[in-house]
């Protein structure tokens, strides 16, 4: 095993302290002189025309500036999702229209001298609506639905795109004959899988400042996780080049793929321009709730075939999503619901992927941790548990058995990649059978499983497990930059696109540059994402950070050390070929003479061939080398009313090499709690008229540190070959098993099985009526 200096070692973070002592600035602690401060009007409907707005109770009110309507904005479709261009997501936004689709739909915006009269201002503004049928069902929509999208809202890739019949998205694979083999098997397995909406909950809400700098030039402070397609889709609607724009992400709280929407930006930007004075938007908790984004529901149809030795021989999957009132993501997050589940049993000969996403009238479904993966995988790893229980398997073995291994490919990269082909590739590591191992050694596996364990008084034991795989960035697609120069005391400037949003991706991407440079990790000083001073990157998306942007430090600082080394070996009148870097300095193979990282800096900016030592890279993937992760859930379930408590869950993830293992912990526990809390009560829910109806903390619940069972995470190392240092990516796969291994958690306890989350007490409490009814009257 290979001993590092800063790679695989537990540094500190280098914005640590700056967080802990509250003086790292979020969006919202910038300011500036003469804010507007801004507010939305929002749509009471679902669906309905705008007839008329009627400003007048507003003339009366001091402090009102302005308020922007589609009467008096100009109209120009867009994609509000922050992904690679020509975008993936249809045109089919505009920054305010004269039809509202979902309840949240904004109408309009005011501008006044203060946060208090621009909301005051904002309730007082009378619209008149034509009210047209909505329609909340998505395969309702499909079937013959209302049009809710716009009728010249357009794809711009070539795409599957039927708006007029309410298809925001088509996609379809086939490997084999699964028809044909379903027809010949042994048995088949077809059940139905639904999972709801969420809200990402990030700490911090949406916020924005549009201001200028000295030049006249538009400066957007904001939490976004895309600075660079924030800057494009910004420039587009308001018509500026983009060299006039400048977008800034501070310290962030939170995104989870929420901000990776670029729905405030154009707002803020267009009362500034208009009035030559900063303006700023920050969203309310029940705002982001009801007018932001979510994660995307799903319907899955799952059959499978199986064969005499138990074989799955023929898989089927037919996916239908609600992507709400704007297609945003829509065609990409239902691809991952296939691409990213799919190959991991590799050994199926008989595939086909379809779905769709379906326009409705309520809220829009945007990009969410786990990303399609997580509703794909609900199906994939109950549908194990059902076979390998019919078939009496046990399904450590057959998952070790079937998953896909190092030296092996799937069909499904190549034919289905994020709204396009995909692209073929071999996996070059993988210890998931390792991580199997692990994992069910620090549960007690054996000791628990099929026991029903009693847990106290009307309680009983079971224990479930879920396998999973994700990716690391979009081959071929996401692309990184960084740059890096010397400076005289021997610390190193590393300017990177990359978004930190609290992952810690800084202090990572610091690590892979120490580690390249032999310095000391306080030596890097670095810069992130801001589209003036730093290079291009698509953004902290896509689980691409570590591998992506990870390899474009890696390549930079590679460049950056032979620069130095020349300049070294000019210094000691020795061949470059035979210098080192050692611990903060240059030395000769046998150590005898040596350079500080200073003395060299020194000379090269004022004595010697002066040039400033830096350096710039860019990288592109041309392969997603999958992470893999083997999850174990135990949980009491209370026979009486239902109610199932996780008392512990065990995590064993192959990230490759972790570059910061307690960071890469975090990342994996956080996605942990996040799927535990989806799995068993996180769940918007809507009137009869599409109004969310638990809009805040307060009715909306997650998991808090009171609700947390004990977590046991195990890091099983592999080595990437293609990633830096032999990391891959670690930020989303956690949030795939909980869902699934919940679920057969509890058919383990109490024999029922839930396909529908998440795993309410109510809800497991009528299953297990429904199961008490059943056996009563003699059934199975």
């Amino acid at each position: 095993m290979t001993e590092y200096q800063s790679i695989g070692k537990a540094e500190k973070k280098i914005d640590g302290l700056s967080l802990a002592t509250g003086t790292g600035r979020f969006t919202a602690d910038f300011t500036a002189d003469q804010i507007l401060h801004l507010a939305l009007c929002y749509s009471p409907h679902a669906h309905a025309l705008i007839r008329a707005v009627d400003l007048s109770p507003l003339e009366e009110m001091d402090g009102v500036v302005d308020v922007f309507y589609h009467a008096n904005v100009p109209r120009i479709l867009h994609s509000t999702a922050g992904q690679g261009y020509p975008e993936p997501s249809p045109y089919d936004a505009v920054l305010f229209d004269h039809k509202v689709r979902f309840v949240g739909d904004r109408v309009a915006m005011v501008a006044a001298e203060t946060r208090e009269i621009a909301r005051a201002a904002a309730q007082r503004i009378q619209v008149d609506y034509e009210m047209l049928e909505p329609v909340f069902d998505p395969v309702a929509a499909l079937a013959d639905g209302p049009q809710v999208a716009a009728e010249d809202a357009h794809a711009v890739i070539p795409a599957v795109y039927r708006p007029e019949e309410n298809l925001a998205a088509q996609v379809e694979i086939q490997v084999g004959n699964p028809d044909a083999e379903l027809a010949v098997a042994e048995f088949v397995e077809r059940h139905d899988y639904e999972t709801q909406y969420a809200a990402h909950c990030a700490l911090e809400p949406h916020a924005v400042l549009a201001t200028f700098d000295e030049n006249g030039r538009l400066v957007i402070i904001t939490s976004t996780q895309v600075p660079f397609h924030a800057r494009r889709i910004v420039s587009r609607l308001l018509q500026l080049p983009p060299g006039r724009v400048r977008i800034v992400k501070p310290r962030i709280g939170g995104g989870f793929g929420g901000k990776q929407e670029v729905f405030l930006e154009p707002l803020a930007a267009l009362a500034a321009l208009k009035h030559g004075r900063p303006a700023r938007l920050v969203l309310s908790r029940r705002e982001v709730f009801r007018s932001s984004r979510t994660r995307h529901p799903m319907q899955i149809r799952m059959s499978t075939g199986v064969g005499k030795d138990g074989r799955i021989t023929a898989l089927t999957m037919d996916a239908v999503m609600n992507t709400g009132a704007y297609g945003s993501h829509a065609l990409t997050v239902l691809s991952n619901a296939g691409s990213k589940v799919l190959p991991l049993l590799n050994k199926i000969e008989h595939l086909r992927f379809f779905g769709r996403s379906a326009y409705t009238n309520l809220p829009v479904g945007g990009a969410y941790r786990g990303y399609g993966a997580t509703q794909g995988y609900f199906a994939l790893g109950q549908q194990v548990d059902i076979i390998t229980r019919r078939t009496g398997q046990d399904i450590l073995k057959f998952y070790k058995t079937w998953h896909i291994k190092s030296g092996e490919t799937s069909p499904v990269f190549e034919a289905l990649g994020e709204g396009k082909a995909g692209v073929g590739q071999i996996i070059r590591s993988c210890t998931l059978s390792e991580c199997i191992d692990r994992g069910a050694a620090a549960l007690d596996w054996y000791a628990k499983r099929d026991r029903h364990l009693p847990a106290g008084k009307d309680r009983v034991k079971g224990v479930g497990m879920a396998v999973a795989m994700q990716g690391s960035g979009i081959p071929r697609v996401d692309m990184a930059s960084a740059a890096m120069k010397l400076n005289e005391d021997g610390s190193f400037n590393l300017h990177v696109g990359a978004t930190d949003l609290g992952t810690g991706s800084d202090t990572i991407l610091a690590q892979i540059a120490a580690e390249v440079l032999q310095v000391d990790l306080e030596r890097i000083v670095v810069l992130s994402s801001d589209t003036d001073l730093t290079p291009f990157d698509t953004g902290a998306y896509a689980s691409s950070t570590t591998y992506v942007s990870g390899n474009a430090v890696r390549l930079c600082a590679e460049s950056l050390r032979e620069k130095i080394v020349d300049v070294a070996g000019a210094m000691l009148q020795q061949d470059p070929a035979g210098l080192h870097l050692r611990r903060n300095g240059v030395q000769d193979a046998d150590g005898t003479r040596k350079l500080t990282i200073a003395e060299i800096a020194a000379c090269s900016l004022y004595r010697q061939n002066q040039v400033q030592l830096q350096a710039q890279a860019s990288f592109v993937g041309d392969e997603s080398p999958p992470p893999f992760i083997a999850q174990f859930a135990e949980v009491d379930v209370d026979i009486r009313t239902g109610r199932v408590v996780v008392t512990r869950f065990v995590s064993a993830v192959d990230c490759g090499q972790p570059i910061h293992p307690r960071l890469a912990e975090g990342q994996v526990e956080g996605a942990v709690v996040n799927g535990i809390s989806y799995a068993l009560c996180e769940e918007m829910l809507f009137d009869q008229r599409g109004r969310t109806t638990n809009a805040s903390f307060w009715d909306y619940k997650i998991f808090t540190a009171a609700d947390i069972p004990e977590l046991v995470t195990i890091l099983v190392e592999s080595h990437e070959e293609t990633g830096p240092f032999g990391a891959k990516s670690v930020g989303e796969i956690a949030i795939n098993g909980p869902l699934p291994a919940i679920a057969n958690a509890i058919v383990d306890a109490v024999g029922v099985r839930l396909f529908r989350a998440p795993f309410t007490q109510e809800r497991v409490f009528r299953a297990l009526e429904e199961k008490r009814r059943r056996e009563a009257a003699g059934g199975p």
